[in-house]
């Protein structure tokens, strides 16, 4: 939770700087500029680096939640153990594999594993998904327009899509950090036989 709150900290940061771009035309200006002592490049490595390590961890974390998730309703998961690693790496398919999974683990550890889902149940699963994908897809977009922006118009807009990614990114971190912590405490209670393993 700390690499996700971090990583909503370096979105912030890097919203500020397209701000200042778009505001006055190019990053930290002058001094007086939100932006005006931030190293542009450090952080932007900063904030790729932190990414990298944050996702690690998280998939870490993913995997033995589908382990646990195994144990409580192997029959409820609808792929395998590998899928809470590799999903996230398939081309295209990493648009959904991992949500899947996820929803599985979900209702593996809840207390009525086999119980049908409840009105809302999987808003906060599906929130953070949705602006996981549209932070994805328009950061894509954002890089494919920088690359071929040859005027100061394709680079202005280039960096709203470039701010959007990082304004939905960063709704996709606040929700992940409580999507994180509500899957991890179900787990918790169930692991602790405060939810009954066998129902």
């Amino acid at each position: 939770m700390a690499l996700l709150a971090g990583n909503l900290v370096f979105d912030v940061l890097l919203a500020l700087v397209d701000i200042d771009v778009l505001v006055d035309g190019a990053p930290f200006l002058d001094d007086e500029s939100p932006t005006g002592a931030l190293n542009v490049n450090l952080l932007h490595s900063m904030a790729f680096t932190l990414f990298v390590v944050t996702g690690v961890v998280f998939i870490v974390w993913f995997r033995r939640l589908r382990h646990n998730a195994g144990v409580w309703a192997a029959d409820q998961q609808d792929r395998g153990p590998g899928w809470a690693v590799g999903g996230w790496f398939v081309p295209i398919g990493n648009l959904w594999i991992p949500r899947n999974v996820a929803a599985d683990i979900w209702r593996a550890s809840r207390m009525s594993p086999y119980a049908p889902d409840g009105p809302g149940e999987l808003a906060l699963l599906n929130g953070w998904w949705a602006a996981w994908v549209v932070s994805m897809v328009t950061d894509r977009i954002a890089s494919l327009a920088f690359r071929r922006a040859e005027s100061i118009d394709a680079l202005i807009s280039a960096t709203w899509w470039q701010l959007a990614s990082y304004g939905t990114d960063a709704v996709a971190a606040v929700l992940a950090i409580l999507f994180v912590r509500r899957l991890t405490s179900m787990q918790h209670l169930k692991a602790t036989g405060m939810i009954s393993a066998a129902q």
